[in-house]
């Protein structure tokens, strides 16, 4: 049987809220996702995610940066763009998030719904 005493329930509330605070965030996830092959100019980057509006892209970009997930750099133009890469520690989610894909393939294949097999 698991440990859930008090304090290994306290470690697990504390890491994933961190990560809960931030990939919890719409876009979030999809931004980082699209940033794993390589940089990515500003406008491509928008493309990319549809129904993403520039002041939202803009302000997570800003919170991953923050974070240490992302690092902004500016090509020399002209004309003058914007690209945005993954640090080590960004590309570190990677395996998590192909896991959850591979998750969501799974279990929420249904529309987002979980199918009737597996809600045992």
């Amino acid at each position: 049987m698991a440990d859930h005493s008090e304090t290994m329930c306290r470690q697990v509330d504390v890491g994933m809220t961190r990560v809960f605070e931030l990939f919890g965030k719409r876009w979030t996830g999809l931004i980082v996702a699209t940033l794993m092959p390589g940089p990515v100019h500003f406008a491509d980057l928008r493309r990319a995610i549809p129904g993403i509006s520039e002041r939202m892209l803009s302000d997570r970009l800003m919170e991953l940066a923050a974070a240490g997930l992302v690092v902004r750099e500016v090509d020399e133009g002209p004309p003058l763009r914007v690209s945005y890469r993954l640090t080590e520690a960004g590309r570190g989610i990677e395996p998590a998030l192909k896991e959850l894909s591979r998750w969501a393939e799974t279990y929420l294949a249904d529309g987002g719904q979980c199918p009737e097999r597996f809600r045992k």
